[in-house]
């Protein structure tokens, strides 16, 4: 018997293993930005934003001040897009494909939350200019069409410890950034220079 032959292949398979949906599930779910949501998502700082494309799969961290993340009514969101790599795979994917869906986090709260939708890419003066910081304006403002919205009660949260105190990791057990680099371009970038510019680059790159 090998490994394959364990596999669930089948809707019907799945869901005779997992049951019933929590009712609690299904509830939570609606298709806009209530009051309740809206507090949610003006308090976090945090957003992982998914996307899928031709290309491939894409999932990108943002974060800003808590309610960088603007909600402009009950169907649509704004999210600044700041400086960054320019790699800019979400943005392909979304031109491709428009489904997006958006993770929250806030910190020291058990629930996430969740928006899946459509999304554009908007250059429009007004909106960018209404998102400047020290004069910056951001690179493009992502605007969120919401199709649903809902929160996810605190398991995961809790059992990975993320805002325990005791969880946080000393960053120097763990290889530096400059080291990563250096190891995957065999020494050509990264390096000890690099760990010492960063901090104030990253500073200087922020807005």
């Amino acid at each position: 018997m090998s490994a394959s032959d364990h596999l669930i292949t089948s809707i019907e398979q799945l869901e005779a293993l997992y049951g019933e949906k929590n009712p609690n599930s299904i509830v939570k779910e609606i298709d806009h930005i209530n009051e309740s949501y809206r507090k949610l998502i003006e308090a976090s700082p945090f957003v992982a934003i998914a996307t899928g494309g031709p290309d491939g799969l894409d999932c990108s961290p943002k974060g800003d001040a808590p309610g960088f993340v603007r909600v402009l009514d009950d169907k649509t969101l704004a999210i600044p897009d700041r400086p960054g790599n320019n790699r800019i795979d979400g943005f392909r994917n979304i031109l491709q494909d428009p489904r997006i869906g958006l993770l929250f986090l806030i910190p020291g709260i058990g629930e996430t939350f969740r928006v899946n939708g459509r999304a554009s890419i908007s250059v429009d003066p007004v909106l960018m200019q209404s998102f400047a910081i020290n004069g910056k304006l951001p690179r493009s403002v992502l605007i969120v069409h919401v199709e649903t919205a809902f929160f996810h009660c605190s398991k995961a949260v809790v059992r990975s410890k993320l805002w325990d105190e005791k969880s946080k990791i000393d960053r120097k057990s763990l290889p530096s950034t400059g080291t990563i680099i250096a190891e995957l371009s065999h020494g050509k970038l990264g390096g000890e220079t690099y760990d010492r510019e960063a901090p104030e680059k990253i500073k200087a790159q922020l807005y």
